[in-house]
């Protein structure tokens, strides 16, 4: 168990609604390539891959020098041991395993981009790696990497993966070959939940004696506003990001060659337990140089560019750079599928300039997620090309954007110059040119792009009513849509057949039609993450909602460290306005009895205000609990009439005020559907 000092703030909303929904996946499932023949739909109901599919891959695949060896090369180097019988599972009975993953091998199947194919290959490497003198990566264990560093008298570990359990088997193979040596600090290179959660199984594995005391002993290293950056990342979003979420990584998508293959960024990671640690040292400009159990460190700080929160370092001893997740083998995203605020690409290309100006010497480029970077002359291209990719996206929209070009104009003509684009690690495979440039325009111009026409437009399903209707009913634009997938031309198909379903839901043969469309568009793909997001409108469209919404239940460990301020600012984002504002103003005053804490709660012109001060004397009800009560109210875990009759609550006041307030509330049911009204 972790120290109550560094037990805190855990996941955002946000994030915990992901996780949970991680949980949906099709835990055990594999693909086997293409077994299940392309003469027709698969057994999760993807069609074959069509001769216009088949072509477009072809011709991709004869564009890019995909027999390269050198990826393949730097990706096995260093090996260590590897446990071929690899399989870790969840406290639930969850199973994770790279042997799901074995299909892929050899050619790419005609449903997948062969450069996507080639991508995931790379990412399938499992093992212990030794990068460098004192310096070992357990990679493929997670869709993120934890680093090992060699100090003096013990380890430093950078990035303790996503879940415990990941965590744990990682750890138990760097033990078997690296001895059980201390840990005595921990760096997070950012607040994304890859890259701390599994904290727990490093943590009382130092030192002797309790957990705790152990635990006392290690230094954590983390991005100034590390926490705060945590615990309110999309927190307010968290619903709509987690259900999105299951379309961008693909969470109830099948395993195999019709189905999910790879993120780009790596493989899906197992839906596990989760853990949290308070920084002790935070790094809050550059260069901010540490020596940690011998080992002398540089920090630079990153924040606000792939993470809001992040942090790089070097190692000179090495001539080393951690990168964290500032730079990738892949073009990573300016703005996320999932939904998040777009990210600065002048800010994120500058911090790798001034790596590159920092650290001249660099021999090896070792990163949070996939593979090294070995050499000098290696290390700095790399370095250029993921430095100059994002300041071409950046500098090239605002070009076209000051000539009045909209963002989708933008997109559809801007191409990456053949001498980033040749290498692989400037590749769509996570991010694409695409929606990054959007992300661009749309960090400076907003959602509005200036023509009048998309001010104000129709919501989509009268829209759609309308669309079908002028093209002459339903009949019609089937037809037009089948011409159109018969050329080869999805993109043009979907757009008719989107229309459709949403004028129509219940029309089973548009749904199957657009699913259709989708799964060519997503054989085509060579991002992981569009592809992802193709399949799973598809099997929407065909089977339904399949992913599980968030139970806020499996979450109460984390929102038990998040702070109650920003617990009820998230509450606010529930209340019914409009039911809310037909009432009379009131207020509610919760005291908590085991923090000290008084928060004061006023609902006025249907707005749900917050404040921690003193108790409101006028307040309708003043309710006296304990935090833990409090929140297996607000997880279902009780319900409102045991709540009233319980004695862990102490009721002064109108029981009915109490009531209409928790009536004035939304459920938070994430199984929205997204392709359907």
């Amino acid at each position: 168990m972790i120290s109550a000092r560094r037990s805190g703030p855990g996941l955002g909303l946000a994030l915990i609604a992901a996780v949970a929904l991680l949980g949906s996946c099709r835990d055990g499932q594999s693909g086997g390539g293409e077994a299940a023949g392309e003469a027709g739909a698969d057994a999760a109901g993807f069609s074959a891959p069509s001769e216009a599919t088949r072509a477009a891959n072809a011709a991709f695949e004869a564009a890019l020098p995909l027999e390269d060896p050198i990826d393949f090369e730097e990706a096995d180097r260093g090996l260590v041991a590897r446990e071929p019988e690899l399989e870790i599972r969840s406290a639930t009975g969850r199973r994770w395993s790279p042997s799901q993953f074995a299909f892929v091998e050899g050619e790419a199947p005609a449903s997948v981009n062969p450069s996507l194919w080639r991508q995931a290959k790379l990412n399938g490497r499992h093992g212990l790696y030794q990068v460098a003198e004192g310096i070992y990566q357990v990679r493929g264990y997670d869709v993120s990497n934890m680093s090992w560093i060699r100090g003096e008298t013990g380890w430093i570990v950078v990035d303790p993966l996503s879940s415990v359990e990941s965590a744990a088997a990682a750890v138990s193979l760097a033990r078997k070959h690296l001895g059980d040596d201390p840990i005595v600090a921990v760096v997070f290179t950012h607040s994304h939940v890859d890259h701390f959660q599994g904290v727990a199984a490093v943590l009382p594995e130092t030192g002797t004696g309790s957990a705790a005391a152990a635990v006392e002993t290690v230094r954590i290293i983390a991005p100034a506003r590390f926490v705060e950056e945590v615990t309110s990342e999309n927190v307010l979003a968290g619903i709509a990001m987690g259900r999105r979420a299951t379309y961008q990584f693909g969470f109830g998508l099948p395993v195999g060659a019709r189905g999910y293959v790879d993120s780009g960024l790596g493989k899906q990671p197992l839906t596990g337990s989760s853990s949290f640690a308070v920084p002790t040292d935070a790094i809050d400009h550059t260069p901010q140089p540490m020596t940690i159990d011998g080992v002398e460190m540089i920090f630079q700080y990153t924040p606000e560019s792939e993470a809001t929160a992040e942090l790089a370092f070097y190692l000179p001893k090495q001539r080393a750079f951690c990168g964290a997740e500032i730079v990738s083998r892949t073009m990573h995203n300016l703005y996320t599928l999932r939904g998040t605020k777009a990210r600065d690409a002048r800010k994120w290309s500058g911090y790798i300039d001034e790596a590159i100006e920092r650290f001249p010497d660099v021999e090896l480029v070792f990163m949070s997620h996939h593979w090294p970077v070995f050499g000098h002359a290696r290390s700095l291209e790399f370095l250029k090309g993921q430095r100059d990719t994002y300041r071409f996206i950046h500098d090239q929209t605002l070009r076209l954007a000051n000539q009045g070009a909209t963002p989708r104009e933008i997109a559809e003509t801007l191409e990456l110059p053949p001498t980033l684009a040749r290498h692989f690690a400037n590749r769509g495979y996570y991010g694409t040119l695409r929606h990054n440039a959007k992300a661009v325009y749309e960090f400076y111009f907003g959602w509005y792009d200036g023509n009048p026409a998309n001010l104000d437009p129709l919501p989509p399903a009268p829209l759609g009513a309308r669309y079908v209707e002028a093209m002459g009913g339903a009949a019609a634009v089937k037809q037009k849509a089948r011409a159109a997938i018969g050329e080869g031309d999805e993109r043009w198909a979907v757009t008719l057949l989107d229309h459709l379903v949403f004028a129509d839901p219940e029309d089973a043969e548009a749904r199957v039609l657009l699913a259709s469309a989708y799964d060519q568009l997503a054989y085509r793909a060579e991002s992981g993450v569009w592809r992802s997001v193709y399949l799973s409108a598809s099997s929407e469209l065909r089977n339904g909602i399949t992913a599980q919404a968030l139970d806020a239940r499996q979450a109460a460990a984390i929102l038990g460290r998040v702070p109650l301020e920003l617990f009820f600012t998230a509450m606010a984002t529930r209340l019914d306005g409009a039911k809310a504002a037909a009432r009379d103003p009131f207020t509610l005053n919760f005291d908590f009895t085991d923090l000290g804490e008084t928060h004061v709660l006023t609902v006025e012109n249907g707005v749900l205000h917050h404040a921690r001060r003193a108790a409101d004397p006028a307040a309708v009800a003043t309710v006296r609990l304990t935090r833990d009560f409090f929140l297996r109210l607000v997880t279902g875990q009780v319900g409102l009439k045991e709540v009233l009759l319980s004695g862990e609550l102490d009721l002064e006041g109108s029981p009915t005020a109490l009531v209409a307030f928790f009536g004035l509330l939304d459920g938070a049911d994430g199984n929205f559907p997204i392709v359907t009204p």
